[in-house]
């Protein structure tokens, strides 16, 4: 049984993650300055992006509200995404806040640019998106959607770990590996 391929080493991810965080906090510096009492939300699209956004908040230093949303895109086995369908509500008192919408990866696009619209037409002070992978697109994404930081580009491949799921497995794999022909098989 051949080892699942490591596409990007938890070494590596631990050193982009920080990166990020340093990244957001400099964003956020010029608002904080003018008004410290600036409301900072954090919102991670679950359950993918729960192992992303608790590494990166160790490395924003700033007071902030976590408030995460539930949006469903890759039901079960499905290795494409079936549409973004959201599993709960959205809070609807962000205007005015600083959001950061986290998500574990930018594929179709339509989840983020769902969730983007909703928010924004709550009129938050500012709205940012994270995502820990890019998909590249040869064929391009379904929707458009501008990302402010990335983590990794990867190719148009399924990937497993670090919060990234097949059939809600694997999620636990320190790595981020192509998902094996036979995944069942293997063990995290």
């Amino acid at each position: 049984m051949d080892a699942p391929r490591v596409l990007i080493s938890r070494q590596r991810i631990a050193q982009r993650v920080e990166e990020l965080g340093r990244q957001v906090t400099r964003d956020l510096a010029p608002a904080l300055a003018d008004d410290p009492t600036q409301r900072i939300v954090l919102m991670p699209i679950l359950t993918g992006a729960l192992i992303f956004t608790a590494d990166l908040v160790r490395h924003i230093p700033h007071q902030m509200n976590i408030r995460c949303v539930t949006i469903s895109s890759y039901p079960g086995t499905a290795t494409s995404s079936q549409g973004a369908t959201i599993q709960g509500g959205i809070p609807t008192d962000l205007g005015g806040a600083h959001v950061l919408i986290i998500d574990d990866i930018l594929d179709s696009g339509r989840t983020l640019g769902l969730l983007k619209r909703l928010i924004a037409a709550q009129h938050p002070a500012s709205l940012r998106i994270a995502v820990l992978l890019s998909k590249h697109k040869a064929a391009g994404r379904d929707e458009h959607v501008e990302v402010d930081y990335v983590g990794f580009e990867i190719e148009d491949e399924f990937v497993i770990g670090y919060g990234l799921d097949y059939d809600g497995y694997y999620r636990n794999m320190p790595d981020i590996v192509v998902l094996p022909p036979q995944p069942a098989r293997y063990l995290c």
